[in-house]
């Protein structure tokens, strides 16, 4: 099987050669991998078996697909959001609409004026298509991208305080999305679309679900409907503990739900896979909090392999993936032993990145 052959299976809940895999490694973790495998960095996934590649072109780029060297740096993105590194990942540290009037908060404009720049970086991703399953991220969608303009505390406040400007803006970061949806699937050839609004913790949803049903589902149900409208499978992206809300985005029309953290109340992959896997493909679920970075080889091979054959227990519907970004701490080890438990040796890892080598010395 190819990549988009083994992804499209595993959408249809169908048997694969292997699992098919779609693993984001944090910057650090990939120049480490690159370094081993004599491969630029740009290469890793390819070289470590991703079947899926991806990239963002909504506000999720600006905190993850720019990277800073030393903590204490950082740049202010499209959306006059300021980022600045602590530790392995960009945190916000400005948040534009912070101390805006209501006013001031409903003159805000998104930034559509940059929206060629942004849907430019989808170029490299379309350049794979022949070879790899292809898609495009617009997250955040919806409340998380209200938040990052306006701070958590006030967003939150303001849907009981506010409930008519809190729809206003929600609506307005969903338009956005909406277009930047409308123009990829315009332009490239996706394989699906992938959403995200992070509207859960580690113990529960920030809101509760008849806030969410209220105010965030109708205007997410007009971004997963850009996908569903060309026939592309919609993925979604929320961490933490999102279980009130399965049934709900499902009846949306969506298709894979990641990244089951299932150490959140009510995420047990298992118990998910039960209840909902007649109507979902499931991506992620191994763990990279505690088994990745501090397991041991054995450990992390064994929970991964347990992982892959409950979550195949119908013969598909599952993508391997880490529940967030790889860590810079993971023993390259624990990496292999993941790997290893999806049928993928060292040696043939190694073996891919020689190829990758030959190819771009050959100019291809």
């Amino acid at each position: 099987m190819n990549p988009r052959q083994r992804v499209r299976a595993a959408l249809r809940r169908e048997p694969t050669d292997r699992v098919p895999i779609f693993m984001w490694f944090h910057p650090e973790t990939a120049a480490r991998l690159a370094n081993l495998l004599e491969a630029p960095p740009a290469y890793v996934g390819e070289a470590m078996g991703n079947d899926v590649a991806m990239t963002w072109v909504n506000n999720n780029h600006a905190m993850e697909g720019i990277v800073h060297e030393r903590d204490g740096e950082g740049h202010t993105d499209d959306w006059g959001i300021g980022w600045v590194k602590e530790g392995p990942y960009n945190q916000i540290d400005r948040f534009p609409l912070a101390e805006a009037t209501r006013e001031e908060v409903l003159a805000y404009r998104l930034p559509y004026e940059r929206e060629a720049e942004l849907l430019a970086l989808m170029e490299p991703v379309a350049a794979l298509a022949e070879r790899l399953f292809i898609g495009c991220d617009v997250s955040p969608c919806v409340f998380e991208m209200y938040w990052r303009l306006r701070g958590l505390g006030a967003a939150v406040e303001e849907i009981a305080a506010d409930p008519e400007l809190t729809d206003t803006m929600y609506g307005r970061c969903a338009d956005f999305a909406v277009r930047m949806s409308e123009l990829a699937c315009d332009r490239y050839p996706l394989d699906w679309l992938w959403t995200g609004d992070d509207v859960a913790s580690q113990s529960g949803l920030i809101m509760s679900p008849r806030s969410w049903r209220r105010l965030v589902k109708p205007h997410l149900a007009r971004v997963f409907e850009v996908g569903t409208r060309r026939g592309l499978p919609v993925a979604y992206h929320c961490c933490g503990a999102l279980r009130p809300i399965i049934g709900d985005l499902i009846e949306m029309g969506l298709t894979v739900l990641n990244p089951i953290q299932h150490g959140c109340p009510g995420m047990d992959a298992f118990d998910l896979k039960r209840e909902f896997g007649e109507r979902l493909t499931f991506m992620g679920g191994v763990d990279t909090m505690d088994l990745l970075p501090h397991g041991s080889a054995a450990e992390v091979e064994r929970e991964t392999a347990r992982l892959i054959d409950g979550m195949t227990s119908d013969g598909g519907g599952y993508i391997l993936a880490a529940s967030h970004t790889v860590p810079p701490e993971t023993p390259t080890d624990n990496i292999f032993a993941m790997y290893s438990a999806a049928g993928l040796s060292r040696e043939a890892i190694l073996d891919a990145a020689a190829s990758i080598r030959v190819r771009l010395r050959s100019g291809e």
